[in-house]
């Protein structure tokens, strides 16, 4: 049988099927029931959510995830996310800033059209109010707005969303006058569409390299914007940034470790020979973070489908031992799936021969607990988990 439903004000429903109504929804929140002639059926905050979910599904949804060369002064964060929020159909999810690495990741979603009004203006106004004359941390970066990627949430391809990259990155180049280089699904030259060979170099390198053989920008002008710096706009599919807590302030440690993890490895001195790391889909790199006084292993998880979240956790973890130095725990840098914590949550109840939680909630926990994901700070997972956001 087919029902539908018709939403009155949540978490009221009318539920028909093709000849009669069936009854109506009422109750308060928390839970609610509907009723025929002979029954009552409970319904709970799980099926509001998929009630929710369905409603969502008819919607095409972009995700937005901009990094700002600014992670310590909160009037200029506020003003850049207050002109995300502004606009109408886009919902900011999460604001992640860092210290240490200066630099704040902002995560919003909506409609492909508002998202793309959205970062123009978060990139504008930013390019007003940082200047990276001035601007030091510890996460390499070539300008204010250092890259803004859209990814495919919902009812949209991952070529349509890198048509909506290139708009954007258009736009910025030709209205704000920021040379913009294109990277990811949008970038048709795959010489250049890794970030980190976009900005190697970083800021500094710019003014020279932006003039070589091979690296105009897309859009924009030609010259380094000395106040600005440049931008890197794409389209990606979704990526966990994930950094690993140890207890040594060595960022060399930090370093070696991040080599043996990510895919690309390390390359031996003197031999032209690189020596590929253990996991794929892995970037990383490693760092000293005075704010935690600690160093990071810090990753970039850009296929969880081939490296998990626990997967790369435990990596770590192995590789660290070799060094003498242990992992304390974990940090998220913005949002992840659903998925991802469910996933780990069953991965680190099998380890620790435990049966598998039988709840949602209860396997989330065992996540957070297992990699210590609230070490530097709480870790709400009705904050961080994309689905529960949306």
């Amino acid at each position: 049988m087919i029902y539908c439903c018709l939403i009155i004000s949540e978490p009221y429903f009318i539920f028909f099927k093709p000849t009669k109504t069936l009854g109506y929804a009422a109750g308060g929140p928390g839970w609610t029931r509907w009723t025929t002639l002979d029954q009552v059926v409970r319904v709970d905050h799980e099926t509001l959510n998929k009630i929710a979910k369905l409603r969502l599904s008819m919607k095409r949804v972009i995700e937005c995830v901009p990094n700002f060369s600014e992670g310590v002064d909160e009037q200029i964060i506020n003003r850049i996310t207050g002109e995300i929020a502004a606009v109408n159909g886009v919902k900011v999810l999460n604001v992640d800033p860092g210290k240490g690495a200066n630099r704040t990741v902002v995560t919003f979603a909506g409609e492909p059209e508002a998202v793309v009004e959205a970062a123009y203006l978060a990139i504008k106004i930013a390019g007003e109010l940082i200047d990276m004359r001035t601007q030091h941390g510890e996460h390499p970066r070539m300008g204010a707005t250092d890259v803004c990627p859209l990814i495919p949430i919902s009812n949209i391809s991952l070529d349509e969303t890198a048509q909506y990259a290139t708009q954007l990155a258009k736009r910025v180049g030709q209205e704000l006058h920021i040379p913009v280089y294109l990277y990811g699904h949008a970038q048709a030259d795959k010489r250049r569409s890794d970030l980190s060979v976009i900005r190697a170099g970083e800021y500094e390198g710019f003014f020279t390299k932006i003039k070589l053989p091979g690296w105009q920008p897309d859009f924009g002008p030609g010259e380094q914007d000395a106040k600005r710096g440049a931008t890197v706009i794409g389209a990606r599919d979704f990526l966990i940034a994930f950094n690993v807590n140890l207890d040594t302030q060595s960022a060399g440690i930090a370093n070696e470790i991040a080599q043996a993890v990510r895919e690309s490895g390390r390359v031996i001195k003197g031999e032209r020979k690189r020596i590929p790391g253990t996991l794929k889909c892995v970037k990383a790199m490693g760092w000293y973070i005075k704010e935690y006084n600690r160093a990071q292993v810090s990753m970039n998880l850009t296929n969880i489908a081939v490296t998990p979240l626990h997967r790369a956790f435990d990596e770590v973890c192995n590789k660290a031992l070799g060094y003498g130095v242990k992992v304390t725990g974990s940090e998220l840098v913005g949002m992840l799936p659903l998925k991802a914590m469910i996933d780990a949550g069953r991965y680190f109840c099998l380890k620790q021969g435990l049966s598998p939680a039988p709840g949602e909630s209860e396997l989330i926990n065992t996540a957070i607990r297992s990699m210590g994901l609230d070490e530097l700070a709480p870790f709400d997972p009705h904050k961080r988990i994309i689905e529960y956001m949306l």
